[in-house]
This record gives C-alpha cells, structure tokens and sequence, in this order.
C-alpha cells in the first residue's frame, strides 16, 4: 500500500461491530459489506481514508494475520466514543501449487463477523484524506472497487459539513459490472442523494467483458471527461484523491498523461501535486 505511517502503529486497539450490512446485491457473486465499528478507546484518532491494521486470527501456528483496511467513514462527534466503517470485499485465493481456491483470512474474519464480536487493530496509518478549507477549491476522486468507500464518506462531509460546495466535485468510480457497483446499486443508492447537488458530478465505469476479468474501463471515463478533468487539475487549491488495487495506478496515470500530451508532462505536474500535499492516494 503506497500511504506511510503517520501514527504509532504499536499499540493496539479494540473496537465491537455494531452492525454488517451487504451492499452488494444478493444476485452478485461479489460480496461487500460495510462494517460499523465502535471503540471507546480515545486515544485512536483516525481519519476518513487513513488505514487502520486488522488483526484476524491466525493460521499455522500464527498468533495473527494483519491486513490494511481503509477507513472509509469516521464518526467522532460523540466526546466518549469513536464509530468508525471498514469497506470490506470477501476474498479468495488460488493456491499456486495446489489450484485450489481458498477463503482470504483477514477478509472472511471481517465478514462473518457478528454484532457484537470485537477486533484488535493498529493504527490510523497514512494521511487522510481532507476537504479543503476553501470551499471554492476543485475535487477530483478516483476509486475503484471497494476504493471508493472514503469518498462516500467525504462527499457527504463536503455537503452536510460545508453547508454547500462551490468548487466541482467529480467522481470516478468502477466495478466489473452495474450490478457490482457499490452505493451505486438497488442495495445502496448513497451517493444518488448528491445529484441535485449543482457542483457534484459522478462518472461510472464498468468492465468491457467482466466475465473474463477484464480491467475496469476507469481509463475511458477520464478520456471521455478529459477538457473538465485537465481544466481542473490546474487549479491552485485542486485535490486529487485517488483509491483501489495498486494495479489501477498506471491506467489513472496513462489517462492522465494523454491530456498533458506526454507522460513526462504528466509526471511533471503529477510531483507539483504530491509535493504540496494535493495528490493524495491509498493503493493496496
């Protein structure tokens, strides 16, 4: 995962799940579940997008199985507890001598997981991601896959919170198929209370062939929005948020690097925005 450590990853926390909730739909073959977590611990201070380091029990003599997850949403308003949600997709894993498919620790942990049962963790590790103090200021957000659970979390900050937005908001999002959409679906239809917004816009992409695992066409929603999207990066107080697989990084960056008109250029201006601070991303 490309975030560094901001916090002390040595302590550990515990937190109960308050709640587990599908937001795929029963049909898909994709299960994803938003967890709600509840810790009375005040000395964890995470944020939305910052991760926190699960510890699942572990296998072969292990005393555990760590795995980042992000925090996709925090809730600290009340003075004697944080709730915190994990965005989190059920896993298997083919084993490279045997063939044989089997169940992702950490995530299967996480997702048979029942009201009332609690986790260890470590963390926030990472920088979160933060709406800037000028309202005026543009926001790009670029998920995939269960990456886009922070920024449901900061769409809503930026327009309960904020009281109003008037910089655009643009959101990329993809999954292999519609059905598979998150907070996009019949399950979850989150991110739908933001479309009367006037500064709020959200682009979906979906795999060509999901059948066949084809990559997400994340790359052609950019291309197809390229004049906004470049228009917006050159904004003095722009952020760019960026989350999902480590592999969505080089398809963001060649979609990009097609409006600079050269990778270089891209590169270039890409280095201006992690340097102060506007570019910001987890990958996992």
């Amino acid at each position: 995962m490309t975030t560094r450590p901001q916090n002390d990853e040595g302590r550990l926390f515990s937190a109960r799940l308050l709640r587990s909730e599908r937001i795929t739909p029963a049909a898909s073959p994709e299960e994803v579940r938003n967890l709600v977590f509840h810790t009375e611990d005040l000395a964890f201070d995470g944020r939305t997008g910052q991760c926190i380091r699960v510890l699942a029990p572990g296998q072969f003599g292990n005393p555990h199985h760590a795995r980042l997850y992000s925090l996709a949403e925090v809730d600290d308003a009340a003075s004697e507890a944080t709730e915190f949600t994990l965005c989190v997709r059920r896993c298997h894993y083919v084993d490279d001598f045997s063939g044989q498919e089997y169940p992702g620790v950490a995530s299967n942990y996480l997702c048979d997981l029942r009201p009332g049962g609690e986790i260890r963790f470590a963390g926030p590790i990472g920088y979160p991601f933060s709406v800037p103090a000028d309202p005026r200021a543009d926001i790009l957000m670029i998920g995939m896959g269960t990456g886009i659970a922070p920024f449901r979390g900061l769409v809503r900050d930026i327009y309960r919170g904020h009281g109003g937005w008037q910089g655009r908001v643009r959101l990329f999002h993809g999954a292999r198929s519609g059905i598979e959409m998150l907070y996009m679906n019949e399950e979850n239809r989150d991110l739908a209370l933001y479309y009367d917004e006037a500064t709020f816009r959200a682009f979906q992409a979906v795999s060509p062939r999901p059948h066949f695992a084809e990559p997400v066409a994340i790359d052609e929603a950019l291309a197809r929005n390229a004049a906004e999207v470049w228009d917006m990066l050159q904004g003095a107080d722009a952020r760019v948020f960026v989350a999902g697989p480590q592999a969505m990084q080089a398809t963001v960056d060649k979609a990009i690097a097609a409006m600079a008109g050269s990778a270089e250029a891209w590169a270039s201006l890409r280095q201006k925005l992690v340097d102060s601070g506007r570019w910001q991303e987890v990958l996992y």
